[in-house]
Formats: structure tokens, C-alpha cells, sequence
């Protein structure tokens, strides 16, 4: 019997390496899919002209924080523990700077998300014009969030610490570089567990709600020249010229 299959079981298996797989294969052909039909859909759907008022806060708060916890989590997870150390980033130093910045990172893209998910519940607008897309998306980016934020609180911030690296990034590697390691997650707390699944459920959703959008950042913008807006001399608006009016010729007497 494959020593693999013998550690993890079939269950073991099923979870963690048929499901991510099919997952990211959704993930593929989905967006292939998409963008061959419904081009025209491939947008953020902004509803900034329904409601702004919230729109102005939560989006910067969510979107920051998105980027700087996805960043967070490519280094934690693509990045093995022995390169770390051997740019001189010890264990400790980076257990301490993992936590506060993705502490940070993490409340600020949950206030983001929880004021973008009250303006859409809240504003009758914005909740005319949900698309049923959007009602699987929201639970399923809140769920993965709080997930995260709850795995990190319970184990590293009020638990003793866990190294997810040993355990969760050897799977997450294994899974991108064709070689499964589904045994080094079966170990992990649930709510690691809980949150890797729900991360593959949401790349398997991406290619069919809003998210696509991420694929269409206008990066171009950055390098793009200045315009540069002349403005033109206002004319004197030109003077009628009255015409004057005859003057009655006198009447001759009969």
C-alpha cells in the first residue's frame, strides 16, 4: 500500500488532495469559460453611483487589507521555513512580525468586508441589484476570513503558538508541485483545517463571481503619460448691434 494513502486514509485523501485539485481545476477552466462568455460581465460591478457614503471607507479598508494579508500568506506558505532563516529572520522574529502585521491586515480587511456586507444588506438599493453571484461570494470570503483571523487568535495570539509551516505551507507546496503531502495537514488544529478547505471552496467559486476582476487591474495606468488640459481663453460673447428703427415718414395732407 502506498505509505501515503496508509497515513492519511481515504478521507484523508478525498480532502486534501482530490478536493484542492478539482478546486483548482475549476479555478482554471472556470475563468477560461468566463472570459470566452461573459466578457462583458467581467467587472467589478461597482454600485458607487447607488451609495457611496460607505462605499468611500470599506472598500479601502477591505482592499488594503486583502493585499496585505494575500501577501502575508505567500510568504508564509511559498516560502519555507530554511530561507527565512537563512536571511537571518530567526523563528521567533518571525512569529512576533507574522502575528502583528497579519493581526492588522486582518482587522482592517474584516472592517472593510463587514462594512461592505451592512451597505449591501442595509441599503435597498444595493440589495435590488445583488446578483446571486454575490450571495455566494460574501458568506464564502466571510467565512475564509474569519477563519483565518480565528485560527490565528486561538493558536498564536492566545494559544501557546503553532507553526503552521511545518505542517499547513508543506501541503500547500506539495499540492503545487505535483507532489501531495496530505499527511502534513492531517496534524493541524481544525480551524487550520477548516480554513485551507474553505480557501479551496472560494478558488473554485472565483472564475464565476466579481473576483475576476482582479485579473483586470489597470496596471497600464501607472506607466501611462500625464494629460495635460489646456484651458482655452474665453471669447467676448458677441455685441448685437441694434438696428435702428425708421422713423415714420409725415404724412402729406389730402
Amino acid at each position: 500500500m502506498n505509505p501515503i494513502a496508509a497515513a492519511t486514509g481515504g478521507a484523508g485523501l478525498l480532502l486534501w488532495v482530490a478536493f484542492p485539485y478539482i478546486c483548482l481545476a475549476v479555478f482554471a477552466v472556470g475563468h477560461v469559460w468566463r472570459y470566452r462568455q461573459d466578457q462583458f460581465g467581467w467587472t467589478s460591478r461597482t454600485t458607487q453611483l447607488l451609495e457611496h457614503r460607505w462605499l468611500r471607507w470599506g472598500s479601502p479598508l477591505f482592499h488594503l487589507g486583502a493585499f496585505a494579508v494575500i501577501a502575508g500568506h505567500v510568504i508564509g506558505l511559498a516560502v519555507p521555513a530554511s530561507w527565512t532563516e537563512a536571511a537571518g529572520i530567526g523563528e521567533h522574529a518571525y512569529h512576533i512580525t507574522a502575528v502583528a502585521l497579519g493581526s492588522v491586515a486582518g482587522v482592517a480587511m474584516v472592517t472593510g468586508l463587514g462594512m461592505l456586507c451592512a451597505r449591501r444588506l442595509l441599503t435597498r438599493r444595493i440589495r435590488l441589484t445583488t446578483d446571486p453571484s454575490d450571495k455566494l461570494l460574501f458568506p464564502l470570503l466571510s467565512i475564509t476570513v474569519l477563519l483565518g483571523i480565528g485560527a490565528t487568535a486561538v493558536e498564536n495570539v492566545f494559544g501557546g503558538g503553532y507553526d503552521y509551516r511545518a505542517t499547513v505551507s508543506v501541503w500547500f507546496r506539495g499540492i503545487f508541485a505535483l507532489s501531495p503531502r496530505p499527511e502534513a495537514i492531517t496534524g493541524a488544529p481544525p480551524l487550520f483545517q477548516l480554513h485551507a478547505l474553505s480557501a479551496c471552496l472560494l478558488f473554485a467559486a472565483w472564475p464565476f463571481t466579481r473576483l475576476v476582476h482582479v485579473w483586470s487591474a489597470p496596471i497600464g495606468y501607472l506607466a501611462r503619460p500625464y494629460l495635460v488640459y489646456r484651458r482655452r481663453a474665453a471669447t467676448p460673447a458677441p455685441v448685437a448691434h441694434e438696428v435702428p428703427t425708421p422713423e415714420p415718414r409725415p404724412r402729406r395732407a389730402a
